[in-house]
């Protein structure tokens, strides 16, 4: 359920912290549909839109998101696509931080 991870905060991030296992990461994935795991260090979904307007509109949500959560997202987009990857690189993996940016987003897409 996206939910219950939508509505935890990111966390300042200042490394010396072990990255997520590819089991703990699998755990969270289930929290955040649509995404899809890369070797456990990298989180990726890509986004179809109608046109670049809305793409570009969904990019300046999720801009605005991360700014408020202190956690930014890589981010490719153009005409009706928008590709986000999220990973810790203080840590080369991922966090907790970076399943809470994919649950939020998700709710910023509608899915």
């Amino acid at each position: 359920m996206t939910d219950g991870i939508a509505q935890k905060t990111c966390t300042p991030c200042r490394g010396g912290v072990a990255p997520l296992t590819q089991e703990a990461a699998e755990g969270y994935l289930s929290q955040t549909p649509g995404w899809e795991l890369e070797e456990a260090r990298l989180l990726r979904r890509n986004f179809k839109f109608a046109d670049f307007r809305q793409s570009l509109g969904f990019v300046d949500k999720v801009a605005r998101l991360a700014e408020e959560e202190g956690h930014h997202p890589d981010i490719c987009f153009g005409w009706g696509y928008a590709a986000v990857s999220l990973q810790t690189h203080k840590i080369k993996g991922l966090h907790e931080n970076d399943f809470i940016m994919a649950a939020k987003i998700n709710l910023i897409a509608g899915s």
